[in-house]
Formats: structure tokens, C-alpha cells, sequence
């Protein structure tokens, strides 16, 4: 809703594109991005235009230029313990089946881009192709992911289609993972992900980078986030918030090259902070002739804008990358 908000008063010249990091760098303008179709779980979303939904949240969005019905998706207990009524695909027909209504689906509404925003999963990884797709086969409801079943049919999608994108904003592995993304570069499709890292993380890998060209060597790094939005009442969940620790967690010895010990993960829900979360970070690190010295960074960060410029810039970055035929995974896009 954020994300469809922001464009909406971006198209219409009402706000300045601040949070879109590429805001003037792309060949492909705002106004170009059109949303054909928009999915939920949700039973109080499902059949209400999409301006229905976006207002409950944002009272300044009456109208929308581009309003479809939203339609049922896939959960596969991706919502449960969450205060949702939850109604997915799956409820009435074999996963196979929902997946050839996806792709029906969206052969009607033909989008270039996929975006998955669902809520973050427990997952495992699949590795091989042979795995996943005998697990959809099979109908193994405890196995897929709601995440895992987007991307599959995205795969079949594109291959009808001819092309095209899918943007991973959740850190379930699809981007990440060799069994996606083998199927991607068979079946013409893009993927970018895995999750949106909007908040702490790109700051403490900033700082991180900051930290090894100038050659410290960092002793440990702390980062916390709490925040009181439904993601983060997920993340109460053990199992979604260690996926959700995967992904941040891979940064550190991707900049430094060594795994400097860290804790990097959410760590708790507060309703009252809403979606503008809290988070702390703590670095120490070995400055010249042993010195040691330490940086502590706290702030308050709304969580579903700063996701919803990205997606504005990854929209159109799966499109340019869909014409250029990059099919599979694009690591500059994901690092």
C-alpha cells in the first residue's frame, strides 16, 4: 500500500522521488510503471479494489490510476498466529492447481514484473530443481513456501510469456537459491532478491565498508530492530526471524572477508512503535598501534517507505533487465 501510495503521488507530480535511489538515472520513467493485478491473503483484502485497500492506510490516496480487484493468493501458513482470517489458493485445490491458476491469471493481466512482498516465511532452500518440483507434485503443503510457490509459477509464466521479471523483497532464497534460479535462466525469467534490507543493514554495511578500506579489523558487530508493524509480530515466530537473520547476517564476510563475530537479526516486536521501527547498532574494531575503538548508531527508521522506494527502482530495473534478456539472477542489482 505504501509502495502503491508513493506512486501514485509520483505519477501525479505531488511529491519529490526522495528514497528512489535512482530516481533520475533509469530510461524508464514513473508514469510507465502500471499494477495490473495485486494478490493477498487477507479475506477482509480479497475482492476489494486495490484504492479500497491503500486508503485504510493512507487517507491523502482516494483514487488510483491504475485500480484492479485484488485476488486470492497463497499462504500455505505463512499468516498463521497473525491477527489475518487468512483464504489462499491452496485451501480449495492442490498446489499444482493454484499454480496454473496464477499463471492463467497472469497471462490475462501480462506484467512484465512480479513483486513478492509477502510476509517473511521459515523456508528451506531447495538446491536442486528435482526437490522442488517433486515437492509440488507432491502437493506438500508443509514443505513450499507461499514465497517459493510465486516463484515457481512465475518461472512458468515467463516461459509462456517469452520473459519475465520477479522481484524477492522477502528473505526466503529464491535469488540465493540454485534450484530457482536454474529454472529462471531455462524459462526466461529475472529474479532479484533476496530481501529488502532498507533499514539497519545497509547502514552497518556501509559503515562496514567504510571500516575495511581504511583496514580496521573489526572486532564484533551488534544490530538490533524492533519494530511494531505485522512483519515484525511475524518475526516473533523462531523460525521466521532466523530467515530473516540468513540474510543480514551474510553481509559481514561478504565486505570484510573474514566472519567477524556478530548478532544481526530482529529482535523484537512493540506494537506502540509501529511502522516506524527502532535500531541500534555497535561496532568495535582495532584502529592503528592496537587501538581499539567503538561506533554506536541508534535511530528510527519508517519501514514500509523505505522498501517502497526500492520497489519503485526495482520495477523498473527488472524491466531494463528483462529487455536485455539478463535471465536468471543479476548480482549487481541484488548486491
Amino acid at each position: 500500500s505504501t509502495f502503491v501510495a508513493g506512486l501514485e503521488k509520483l505519477k501525479k507530480g505531488e511529491i519529490e522521488p526522495y528514497g528512489v535511489p535512482l530516481a533520475g538515472e533509469l530510461p524508464i520513467d514513473f508514469k510507465d510503471i502500471r499494477i495490473v493485478g495485486s494478490y493477498d491473503v487477507d479475506r477482509a483484502k480479497i475482492g476489494k479494489k486495490l484504492s479500497e485497500v491503500v486508503s485504510q492506510y493512507w487517507c491523502d490516496v482516494n483514487s488510483l490510476s491504475d485500480d484492479p480487484v485484488v485476488s486470492t493468493g497463497v499462504h500455505l501458513g505463512s499468516v498463521k498466529n497473525l491477527p489475518i482470517e487468512a483464504e489462499g489458493l491452496e485451501d480449495s485445490m492442490t498446489l499444482k492447481e493454484a499454480i496454473e491458476r496464477l499463471v492463467d491469471e497472469w497471462s490475462k493481466l501480462d506484467p512484465d514484473v512480479i513483486v513478492n512482498t509477502c510476509t517473511t516465511e521459515a523456508f528451506k532452500p531447495f538446491g536442486n530443481k528435482e526437490e522442488l518440483l517433486k515437492a509440488i507434485e507432491n502437493n506438500d503443503k508443509e514443505r513450499l513456501t507461499a514465497t517459493q510457490v510465486y516463484a515457481y509459477a512465475a518461472t512458468l509464466y515467463a516461459k509462456k510469456r517469452g520473459g519475465a521479471a520477479f522481484v524477492n523483497v522477502i528473505p526466503t532464497y529464491i535469488a540465493n537459491d540454485p534450484a530457482f534460479v536454474e529454472l529462471a535462466k531455462w524459462n526466461n525469467l529475472v529474479v532479484f532478491g533476496d530481501d529488502g534490507a532498507t533499514g539497519a543493514t545497509p547502514f552497518t554495511a556501509d559503515v562496514l565498508s567504510h571500516l575495511a578500506q581504511r583496514n580496521r579489523y573489526v572486532k564484533d558487530v551488534a544490530q538490533f530492530n524492533i519494530g511494531g508493524n505485522m512483519d515484525f509480530l511475524a518475526l516473533t515466530d523462531e523460525g521466521k526471524n532466523k530467515s530473516k537473520e540468513f540474510t543480514k547476517s551474510s553481509i559481514v564476510k561478504d565486505i570484510l572477508g573474514y566472519d567477524a563475530p556478530h548478532y544481526i537479526k530482529p529482535t523484537g516486536y512493540l506494537e506502540p512503535l509501529g511502522d516506524k521501527k527502532f535500531i541500534a547498532i555497535h561496532i568495535e574494531y582495532t584502529s592503528f598501534n592496537g587501538a581499539t575503538d567503538e561506533l554506536m548508531i541508534s535511530g528510527r527508521i519508517n519501514d514500509s517507505p523505505a522498501l517502497g522506494g526500492l520497489l519503485v527502482d526495482l520495477v523498473r530495473l527488472g524491466k531494463i533487465a528483462l529487455n536485455r534478456k539478463e535471465y536468471g539472477t543479476v548480482y549487481p542489482v541484488n548486491a
